[in-house]
């Protein structure tokens, strides 16, 4: 550890860590996107069907939920920093080698078979990523700042679209369909660095004033859980951790929660513009612009769903009700997306699907990743992050094909546009009435005292 003498007067480390969590998550959903920019080169390339390029999109989304838990467990078994290190330069080895298929298969039973093998590796390699966000966020944040940080991190998706998709389609359009994978892969390479270079716990990196370590470590981070010092002395995984993470009810609420955002997200990028274009007779250009004002105003929700429950908390609302409250309100905002089977204009249907999306960031904002941040036990960070993310990036898939099977039975995208509107209601009362308190777990109080909801007395009444 660095004595106290070679320490800056002050400093805003934390900061730093943020911004750069920020764009390795940008860095990670540009590299899962990218093939739908690539998608119609690539198919038109190598002569693949709708459906083999349609299997090869999906590789991503079943790797990226079988290795959360393996993700999560290397996390608590090697820490943030190495083992975020290792799976940034794997990842994007794997996304530079997509750019290499066609100087390595004959054919296009090869170029399939490359192409879904790279895009599995992708995505088991890319889960512990966002477990590995929240836990640098555990272990750089006060209580106090956590919504604002998870927030910001969780926003990557909107960086993503709006810096790398306009990007990568003018490669494609100038230098073919491997350049973006080129690029994308290149800048990961490069991030290793900076995250290796850059990246400690709190109490040892070199540019944290002891100002600094206090605020953040008095106000609940755990800033030693990536110490040599916690790895080693960690306990081995037991049948009790997983049993306590899978039959807690207030996590289960948080899961599920996480479930119903992440609908909500891929239905907005898979059936959403479909519906404007089928349902609502757009063109397929104007329904690429529609989709901008939607996923603008998700970005400035999830900002300001962390900012209100920071806010909150440091109003002297408890915990519990600093996340839950910006959660349920958002979720309700984002079920009058159903309103869309009944207004008669295109113009409306944006504004309504802008305000449901600001809704759902809102929520997003508050009450996912932060929610982790602060229940997660000390010795199982990484795994809670897996789980969470593992079961609610399911939707990624189940989603989807729930919503097709529901138009293409009853031929009405009305009736699938109330079935994923229902899932904010579903999530909304799961929040309001189910969840219970929120408390990190292994740290519940003993107290039989009965869950109450919060009363105003110069503040809000902490359960």
């Amino acid at each position: 550890m660095l004595k106290a003498n070679n320490r800056p007067q002050s400093s805003h480390v934390r900061v730093w860590i943020l911004c750069l969590i920020l764009f390795l998550s940008v860095v990670a959903y540009a590299d899962r996107s990218i093939l739908s920019i690539s998608g119609s080169a690539i198919k038109d390339e190598f002569g693949l069907s709708a459906i083999q390029l349609g299997l090869i999109l999906s590789a991503f989304s079943w790797a990226y939920v079988i290795g959360q838990i393996p993700g999560g467990l290397f996390l608590d078994r090697f820490g943030t920093k190495k083992v975020y290190g290792v799976t940034l330069a794997l990842w994007s080895i794997s996304t530079l080698l997509m750019g290499f298929v066609g100087e390595f298969s004959s054919g296009m039973t090869m170029a399939l078979t490359l192409m879904f093998a790279l895009r599995f590796a992708l995505g088991l390699i890319e889960a512990p990523s966002f477990p590995a966000n929240a836990r640098a966020v555990i272990m750089w944040f006060p209580s106090a700042e956590r919504g604002r940080a998870s927030s910001l991190f969780a926003s990557a998706q909107y960086f993503a679209v709006a810096i790398f998709s306009p990007l990568s389609g003018w490669l494609v359009s100038r230098f073919g369909w491997e350049w973006p994978f080129f690029v994308l892969g290149g800048i990961g390479v490069l991030a290793v660095f900076v995250w290796m270079g850059f990246m400690r716990s709190p109490r040892h990196h070199p540019r944290v004033s002891e100002n600094e370590l206090r605020y953040i470590e008095q106000g609940g981070a755990l800033v030693d859980i990536d110490s040599a010092q916690t790895l080693k002395a960690r306990p081995p995984l037991s049948k009790a951790m997983f049993k306590k993470l899978l039959s807690n009810r207030m996590l289960w609420c948080a899961y599920i929660g996480q479930y119903c955002i992440i609908a909500l997200s891929y239905f907005f990028i898979t059936w959403f513009p479909i519906y404007l274009v089928q349902a609502r007779g757009m063109n397929i250009l104007d329904a690429g612009f529609a989709t901008i004002a939607p996923a603008v105003f998700g970005f400035l929700g999830g900002i300001s769903g962390g900012y209100i429950s920071d806010k909150l908390l440091a109003n002297g609302w408890s915990l519990s009700w600093a996340r839950k409250t910006p959660y349920i309100v958002g979720m309700l905002m984002a079920a009058s997306l159903v309103l869309a089977a009944v207004i008669p204009s295109n113009v409306g249907i944006i504004a309504i699907m802008s305000f449901a999306f600001f809704g759902k960031g809102v929520a997003a904002g508050a009450g996912t990743w932060t929610i982790v941040s602060d229940t997660a036990p000390k010795e199982a960070v990484g795994l809670a992050g897996a789980i969470f993310n593992g079961i609610g990036n399911m939707a990624g898939f189940i989603t989807p094909l729930l919503f097709g099977i529901i138009v293409g039975l009853t031929g009405s995208y009305s009736i699938g546009l109330v079935f994923v509107g229902a899932h904010c209601v579903v999530a909304a009362l799961l929040f309001l009435l189910v969840m219970g308190p929120i408390e990190r777990v292994g740290e519940e109080q003993n107290s039989t005292a009965s869950y109450e909801k919060p009363e105003k007395e110069g503040g809000i009444k902490v359960v």
